[in-house]
């Protein structure tokens, strides 16, 4: 297997390279081919991240394992399209509690807590950005973290986009990649800082030799020049973030307020000692940072703030050396940095025939979400227009104060200020059966005697049958869409009176009662539909019955408990030897030491029962000395 390295690629392969190129002009580019697959095996795709291959069954199930997968994954189930790898690295970075990983790098198949929670976060923030994003179903073109050439028959090599300037476009990577292989004098060196929960760790390191007039070597050289090599690095640690927590004291601070707790007080403190100490770093490396291509940090936002923008800063916000790292990176240490180092220095490469190729760019363009249709573009409808509040006149407001005031006292049966009111504003508000007016939004009744009975209220609906309220008017129906229907014209199985509305027995036994007291003056059981009159003789057999009902009851219950009733033990009479007590002098409460004595092994029942007895003849003989 070939291995090589970015600065220092090989001549006959550098001409041989051509850009690898997309399967159709109209299209997105290709999916770019995984580590060293073998030329005759047939490569696997993933349907969801968007094309993605593998060369063997290894791969493809740390695929599936991988953050990458299982967010896409939740994305297409939410009806969202999949992202790259490449703009899933910077949705990792973007993150504010980053990917912890695991203590050492031989752990790594295995995933942390953390990575799952920063999945589920990335989740829950893609869903709130589609909900408000107004272009979030328009197509994107995907775009992956690698650049792949092709050098025939079958041999692509992957160089990571981010070691190529920024002004560099697509179709120049090639040139580019063939002008970094010109050697310069003291060869090529990176700055590569990292910190995250606490951890930091940084790094100087050269990634290509030096150029041919500082190549010339001692003749005794023992060991060969690297292409990589660390001149300066740095690794500590500051308490910032509680355990199983995430976030910084910082960030909970700004959220939540200052916290009072003393662990708060220690990672404020570990907060400012880390970034004093970082830019403590920053300024004593400052010259071999000045001269570094390119410089790589990992940082968060708030953490990013420690790098840049403050004054007398070793490197500048718009410093066009400043990289991210283009995959997903774990807990900041010296070993996390080689292996970071190790992945951008050395090219991916695979080996794929034409038709391969051609097969994998296929499941690449059957892979792809289709876009969703653009909905049909509906006419604005005219706004309704605004209807003006009518202006009343202060007769009118007055009017409305009085309506107001009387269906209150009606329908909160406040029958002694109903009368007073109603002796000096009855005439003027239209009598007894005058009609309520609709701006009072009494819409299930017409009259005051249907609101008395409508709220459950005897006295008033007492009061109002007395004064000859109509009981015969019917009540107002209301079609499905809540407007009033003719309820006069003609009879209908569906009439209502103020009978209908009653709520309860009382109310309705009020109608009965007036009915039956005066049948003359309305047709009760024809127009009022009450269906019979109730006389003082009816109420009294009602309330026989009623007496008579519960008596017969309470015997069935006694007879019942009767017969459940378990046969009595009979009673064990045990005779206690009375203990003569002093008729002067201090007695203790419950009786002396004998009574105790005289009832010793004794059962429960037996003690309950004696104490019993001992209390009644207690009770009598001081009722005796009383009465003496």
């Amino acid at each position: 297997m070939s291995i090589y390295h970015i600065y220092s690629l090989p001549a006959e392969l550098l001409q041989s390279l051509v850009p690898r190129n997309s399967p159709t002009a109209q299209k997105p580019p290709s999916p770019e081919p995984t580590v060293q697959p073998s030329s005759n095996s047939i490569p696997t795709a993933c349907n969801i991240c968007l094309g993605a291959t593998f060369s063997n069954l290894e791969q493809q199930r740390a695929h599936y394992r991988s953050d990458w997968h299982r967010y896409n994954v939740k994305n297409r189930l939410n009806g969202s399209q999949p992202i790259s790898e490449f703009d899933f690295t910077q949705l990792i970075d973007a993150l504010e509690d980053s990917l912890s990983g695991s203590e050492s790098s031989s752990d790594e198949g295995t995933e942390s807590d953390s990575e799952r929670d920063a999945v589920s976060t990335l989740i829950s923030k893609h869903k709130t950005r589609t909900s408000t994003s107004p272009d979030s179903s328009a197509r994107r073109i995907p775009r992956t973290a690698l650049s792949w050439f092709h050098s025939p028959p079958s041999t692509q090599i992957g160089v990571y986009r981010t070691l190529f300037p920024h002004d560099t476009p697509e179709d120049s990577y090639l040139e580019a990649l063939k002008d970094i292989q010109t050697p310069i004098s003291g060869g090529r060196r990176w700055a590569m800082f990292m910190v995250a929960g606490g951890h930091f760790a940084g790094a100087v390191v050269r990634v290509s030799k030096a150029g041919q007039e500082d190549e010339v070597q001692p003749k005794k050289q023992k060991k060969p020049v690297l292409d990589t090599e660390v001149l300066r690095h740095k690794t500590f640690h500051r308490y910032t973030t509680r355990r199983k927590q995430g976030g910084s004291q910082g960030l909970n601070d700004n959220a939540k307020g200052n916290a009072k707790s003393a662990g708060a007080v220690l990672r404020r403190y570990g907060e400012q000692a880390l970034q004093d100490d970082i830019r403590n770093l920053l300024s004593d490396w400052e010259d071999d940072i000045n001269e570094c291509d390119l410089i790589f940090i990992r940082a968060t936002g708030s953490n990013r703030k420690i790098f840049l923008g403050y004054e007398g800063s070793s490197i500048s916000k718009g410093d066009d050396r400043l990289r991210t790292f283009p995959f997903p990176t774990r807990r900041p240490t010296q070993s996390e940095l080689s292996r970071c180092l190790l992945e951008l220095t050395r090219v991916k490469v695979s080996h794929f025939t034409e038709e391969a190729l051609r097969a994998q760019d296929e499941a690449y363009l059957a892979s792809l979400p289709k876009p969703k249709p653009i909905p049909p573009v509906r006419p604005a409808t005219p706004d309704k227009p605004k209807i003006k509040p009518i202006k009343l006149s202060k007769e009118e407001e007055a009017l409305r104060e009085k309506w107001s005031r009387l269906l209150e006292m009606v329908s909160k049966g406040r029958l002694e200020p109903l009368k007073a009111f109603w002796e000096r504003e009855g005439e003027n508000l239209g009598g007894l059966d005058a009609r309520i007016p609709e701006w009072a939004g009494e819409k299930r009744t017409a009259t005051l005697l249907q609101l008395a009975a409508y709220s459950d209220e005897e006295d008033v609906t007492n009061w109002l049958l007395e004064m000859r309220a109509d009981p015969t008017i019917l009540v107002p129906r209301i079609d499905q869409e809540g407007d009033l229907e003719d309820s006069s014209e003609g009879p209908d199985k569906r009439r209502q009176t103020a009978y209908n509305l009653a709520q309860s027995r009382g109310v309705r036994d009020v109608f009965r009662r007036i009915a039956g007291a005066h049948p003359e003056w309305w047709d009760w059981f024809g127009d009022a539909n009450i269906p019979s009159a109730l006389s003082k003789e009816m109420e009294d057999e009602r309330e026989e019955k009623k007496k008579a009902r519960r008596k017969g009851l309470k015997d069935r219950v006694k007879e019942r408990e009767a017969k459940e009733k378990p046969k009595e033990k009979p009673e064990i009479v045990v005779e206690v030897p009375s203990v003569s007590t002093p008729s002067s002098g201090p007695q203790k409460l419950g009786g002396g030491a004998g009574d105790i004595a005289g009832i010793a092994g004794l059962t429960p029942e037996m003690r309950a029962k004696i104490e019993r007895e001992r209390r009644a003849r207690a009770a009598e003989a001081r009722l005796k000395q009383v009465q003496k």
